[in-house]
This record gives C-alpha cells, sequence and structure tokens, in this order.
C-alpha cells in the first residue's frame, strides 16, 4: 500500500497543491517548506510594456548576459548562454554532449541529472565522491556544488584541480551551481579559466526566489558554445525575463543583505528542528537536512499541521526543510516542533 503522502514525495518540492487534497483538513494557509527556493524574493521593478509587446532583442539578452558575467565571474573564453530555468539545460545536456555515455552522479542528488541521461541510453551510476580522475570507465561527472539536499561542496580550488586532470583525456565535467550564490567563493565562474570539457549550470530561482520567472544560465567554452546556441534559439528568455533578472542580479546591496538575512534564519531554523527531536545532517542558507525519529513520517505529521516538507523515499526517516518566510511561518513552525518533540517516545 502506497503511502498516504506518496504524491508529495515524488520528482521534487513544492507540491502545495497535492498537500492540500490529501489533508484537506490541515489548517490554512499551508506553509511550504519543501524548496530550497528564497522566500525573500527579489523585489521585481516594473518592466517597460514594450518588452511584452515585441521579440527580444540582441540588447536584451546582451545586458543580462553582462548582469551575470558582473554577479558570477566569466572566466577567459567562456560563454555565458541564458537558458530558460536551468532544468531545460539539464535535460539538454546528453542531447549536446552525446547520448550512451558513461555517466557518474556524485552523491544523493537531483534525480534530474541521472533521468535526463538515462532517458538518452547512457549508463549512469552513482559516486560517493569524485573519481581518481585516472578512471577510464566514465565519459563524463556530474556533481552539484553545493548538494542538493545535505549541502556538501567542493571548494573551487579542489574542483579546479579535479577538472584539469579529468578533461585533460577529453572526458566531461558538469557543475550545477544552483545553490552557489549563497556561498559564492565556491563557483568556478570567479576563476580566470574553465579548463575545457567543464560545463557550469546557474539559476536564477533559487538565491533570488524567482523560480517562476525561468531564466538560468549554460557556462561552456566558446569553442564548444555553438551546439548550445543552435538548439536554444534566438530567443531563450523572454524580454520581461531579461529585464526582471537583469536588475536583479546587478543589485549587489540586495544580494550581501540577503546572504546574512539568510544565514540568520538558517540558524534560527535549525534550533527549532533540534528542538522538536531532529538531528541536523547538513544543508545551505536556503535549506536544511535534518534526521528523524526512526518508524515516524514526518512528511506527514507535519502535514496535519499545514506545513510541507521534502521527504526522500529512498531515505525515508531524513527530510529537507526550507526557510520559513515571515514571523507567523516561523511561530507555526514552532509550534509542530513543540507537539512532535512531546509525542517523542518517554514523554
Amino acid at each position: 500500500m502506497q503511502p498516504r503522502n506518496e504524491a508529495i514525495l515524488r520528482g521534487h518540492g513544492g507540491r502545495v497543491d497535492e498537500a492540500e487534497r490529501l489533508y484537506p483538513d490541515a489548517p490554512p494557509p499551508w506553509i511550504d517548506l519543501s524548496t530550497g527556493i528564497n522566500p525573500h524574493a527579489y523585489p521585481v521593478p516594473a518592466v517597460d510594456p514594450e518588452a511584452y509587446r515585441r521579440l527580444p532583442l540582441g540588447r536584451d539578452l546582451d545586458r543580462l548576459t553582462d548582469a551575470a558575467a558582473a554577479a558570477y565571474g566569466r572566466p577567459a573564453g567562456t560563454a555565458l548562454l541564458p537558458v530558460p530555468g536551468s532544468e531545460l539545460a539539464i535535460r539538454l545536456l546528453p542531447v549536446v554532449l552525446g547520448p550512451k555515455l558513461r555517466v557518474g552522479v556524485v552523491g544523493r542528488t537531483y534525480s534530474s541529472h541521472a533521468a535526463a541521461w538515462e532517458e538518452t541510453g547512457a549508463t549512469v551510476r552513482p559516486l560517493p565522491a569524485l573519481p581518481d580522475p585516472a578512471a577510464r570507465d566514465l565519459d563524463v561527472v556530474v556533481l552539484v556544488n553545493p548538494n542538493n539536499p545535505d549541502g556538501a561542496s567542493v571548494s573551487r580550488a579542489a574542483l579546479l584541480g579535479f577538472a584539469e586532470a579529468w578533461t585533460a583525456a577529453g572526458r566531461k565535467l558538469i557543475v550545477d551551481e544552483a545553490f552557489a550564490d549563497v556561498t559564492p567563493d565556491l563557483s568556478l565562474l570567479a576563476a580566470d579559466r574553465l579548463p575545457d570539457g567543464v560545463v557550469v549550470l546557474r539559476s536564477l530561482g533559487k538565491f533570488y526566489g524567482l523560480a517562476g520567472l525561468r531564466v538560468g544560465f549554460v557556462a561552456v567554452a566558446e569553442r564548444a558554445a555553438m551546439p548550445w546556441r543552435r538548439r536554444l534559439g534566438d530567443w531563450p528568455v523572454s524580454g520581461p525575463a531579461c529585464a526582471i533578472a537583469a536588475a536583479a542580479l546587478l543589485d549587489t546591496a540586495w544580494a550581501t543583505a540577503m546572504r546574512a538575512r539568510l544565514a540568520t534564519d538558517r540558524a534560527r531554523l535549525e534550533g527549532m528542528l533540534v528542538s522538536g527531536g531532529l538531528r541536523i545532517l547538513g544543508g545551505t542558507d536556503l535549506f536544511v537536512l535534518a534526521e528523524g525519529p526512526p518508524g515516524r513520517d514526518l512528511v506527514d505529521a507535519f502535514a496535519h499541521a499545514g506545513i510541507l516538507v521534502r521527504g526522500f523515499p529512498h531515505t525515508p526517516n531524513r527530510y529537507r526543510f526550507g526557510l520559513p518566510a515571515d514571523e507567523l511561518a516561523f511561530a507555526r513552525l514552532a509550534a509542530a516542533c513543540r507537539s512532535l518533540a512531546a509525542a517523542a517516545p518517554g514523554r
């Protein structure tokens, strides 16, 4: 028999509509802690109405690319290509790099990476860590840095050293930096040069809280960019999305203040989870991975309180918590954690 909440465990977080259907008696409004999206989204500026009426101009896309380079960095000889969300870039990787390759995915991470390669006939296997650069049984390595959901990371210096050795024989390294905005020192895009064979993915949706805008970037050596450009077409991102994303990326004061706020909120979240009897396993300043007591379904327990958290069928006592958006959400989470602690054995 499938668990009651099986529908909200599949694939990714954010399934509030499914949670509402499965738990009609939960107190409203639902608090969605099941994603790693910043709940304090960048304030969307006014957009020239003309941007909705015409196709994006070359200067719109150039401004967006320049803004991304200013925010992330752009190694010499590297193309920064806008994409309509990094999820599409993940799906395009096997198309651009070639199907039926031997792919290693480091750690438990986004299921989308393995799924995209498997759908094209690639052989995919999980890796506990980066492989020995001398290994000859893989064509591609995929690393999410920092990782989701445990926040594990590899320093820029260590990753560049691996990349140089790994790609020297023509192999590829994919580095997904969707959560690197909170730890920019990790990003390969701040390096002077990106080794050939490295592809870096970035997402605007997580740190800037604009997941619905569907803007991301692929960074790749300029000499390898043409296959990406052909598949993305002349207008990979809408005109309004270009304007909003460029404004967000250029607002360094907002980014600096937000990093400080997220770090404070993460510490507060961890304290509440510990008080509820959970053990902190890792995370980033956008989400926390915690372990709950064995034999109890905390997705179900929190859902009864109108709080959606992310569970993992392969590790049923581990849960990911995003950041509460406001004082009401923190208060409701605190109450749910108190109820959880009160229901613990021996209390």
